[in-house]
């Protein structure tokens, strides 16, 4: 039900995801249609929460082709929809452990765009690089018992 816009493919690279929370996002009608087209970018992007509202900065949604006038800046801040209580928890976990608030996908749900927000922590180089090591590892054993069989 639920069809997929985009995912930020740094996002587990980059932090370790401990929590995961859906926010729906304030669009432009030609917002909308330019992300039925799939021309958005959430790869650089993070979430900051400043008088007591929710805010994605760094999205990127590309200007929609016959907009004309009625386009706007496409790297603009877009605030989020969020309940009191959950910008209150998130807010709290900000400020006490350090932690960083990461867009993971966007995706339809009904006709609403939907936005994942990752609760992470930043991962230091080692743990990146033990990660990429283990994927090589399970690769490689896939790939050897692909070829037994």
């Amino acid at each position: 039900m639920d069809k997929l816009i985009a995912k930020n493919p740094t996002a587990y690279h980059n932090y370790d995801i401990t929590d995961k929370i859906e926010a729906g996002i304030v669009l432009s009608g030609t917002e909308i249609k330019s992300i039925r087209n799939g021309k958005i970018n959430i790869k650089d992007t993070y979430v900051n929460i400043k008088n007591g509202e929710a805010f994605v900065y760094g999205m990127h949604i590309s200007p929609y082709e016959f907009g004309n006038r009625f386009n706007l800046d496409p790297l603009r801040t877009r605030k989020l929809l969020l309940n009191r209580r959950e910008i209150d928890k998130l807010y709290g976990m900000i400020q006490q452990k350090s932690v960083s608030l990461v867009p993971i996908s966007m995706y339809f749900k009904g006709n609403k765009v939907k936005l994942e927000i990752g609760i992470g922590k930043g991962k230091k180089l080692y743990d990146k690089r033990e990660d990429l090591a283990k994927k090589d590892a399970e690769m490689k054993i896939k790939r050897a018992l692909k070829n037994n069989y």
